[in-house]
């Protein structure tokens, strides 16, 4: 895929360094159930990721990956422990952080152009360059020629090229990737696999995978391709 330069929205240049380490601190995450009851999703979690590191969470279904990365996100509040992402207490949503999920994040009433352009738009940006910016990023993801279709006219590996593109628009400092590409046939996810890295360039992603892979394995999408960190998690617990 080719990715020269693209214009940045402002307000929102790239963060120094420091900017982009998440610390992670005896992070501890407890629900309420219907019946009342307390449940521990993660326990006394503890980890650094280094600005430009690639970091996989290893670990089973319903160990707590994408809690962490709920925390981290400042989607959710910790019942105990701390995150900090850039020196700077996260105490809601935090800034420069762009989060792809593992269901289809986009709205499905608005065309592709119009998923892609509203990151800028909500941080002020003017239509006019809010749309050259969307445009931009869909040519970098090989949808050019498709900003009038809508989510349900594309095809799955399609509306992840676009969510990739509505994630990477703001020119976030780290990318949270919750096995974006899990429900891919192999064909697709092998494909997305090796071009996110192009897309994401220098930022920094963090996200979980079920099984290590040498190289471009599974979650592997690191700007080479290889994982700089892969910490496990097992029952809640780093």
């Amino acid at each position: 895929m080719n990715t020269p330069h693209t214009p940045r929205p402002p307000g929102h240049p790239h963060a120094s360094a420091d900017g982009a380490r998440i610390e992670v601190s005896g992070l501890t995450k407890r629900y309420l159930t219907p019946k009342g009851e307390t449940f521990t999703a993660i326990r006394d979690v503890t980890v650094t990721v280094e600005a430009g590191q690639f970091c996989s969470i290893v670990g089973p279904t319903g160990c707590g990956k994408s809690t962490t990365l709920a925390q981290v996100s400042g989607l959710e509040q910790p019942s105990a422990g701390s995150v900090r992402v850039g020196g700077n207490l996260v105490e809601g949503i935090t800034n420069g952080v762009s989060y792809m999920f593992q269901a289809d994040a986009l709205f499905p009433w608005k065309s592709v152009l119009g998923n892609v352009m509203m990151g800028p738009i909500l941080l002020g940006t003017p239509k006019r360059q809010a749309t050259d910016l969307a445009r931009d990023w869909l040519r970098r993801v090989g949808l050019a020629g498709f900003e009038d279709r809508y989510p349900h006219q594309l095809s799955g590996g399609m509306r992840k090229r676009v969510a990739m593109a509505a994630a990477l628009i703001n020119n976030p400092r780290i990318l949270l990737m919750d096995e974006p590409f899990g429900a891919l046939d192999v064909q697709t996810k092998a494909i997305m696999q090796n071009e996110a890295p192009q897309a994401v360039g220098g930022v920094a992603p963090l996200g979980p995978v079920h099984h290590p892979r040498p190289g471009r394995g599974r979650g592997a999408l690191g700007p080479r391709g290889d994982h700089d960190q892969q910490p496990r998690l097992g029952q809640g617990r780093l």
